[in-house]
């Protein structure tokens, strides 16, 4: 089940720079690396490494997961 989401992550979620990325990388640079989550109002922040991904990537993945998280609109 693991190496099925994984392969879902790259699929859908990745950047086109990134898609050649092995599971193995995906695991070490976004799953396995330790980050602080602070709250602020209605902020959820992410502190990363910078050396795992940049922000830019990181937020690339995030946009690109949460457009999968919304159906496409109905077409009547």
């Amino acid at each position: 089940m693991a190496h099925n989401l994984g392969n879902f992550l790259r699929r859908l979620a990745l950047p086109r720079d990134v898609k050649h990325w092995s599971l193995t990388t995906l695991r070490e640079k976004l799953i396995k690396i330790g980050a602080k989550v602070t709250r602020h109002a209605k902020y959820m922040t992410f502190q990363l490494a910078e050396e795992a991904v940049t922000r830019n990537l990181f937020a690339a993945i995030l946009a690109r997961m949460a457009r999968l998280a919304n159906p496409p609109p109905l077409v009547r």
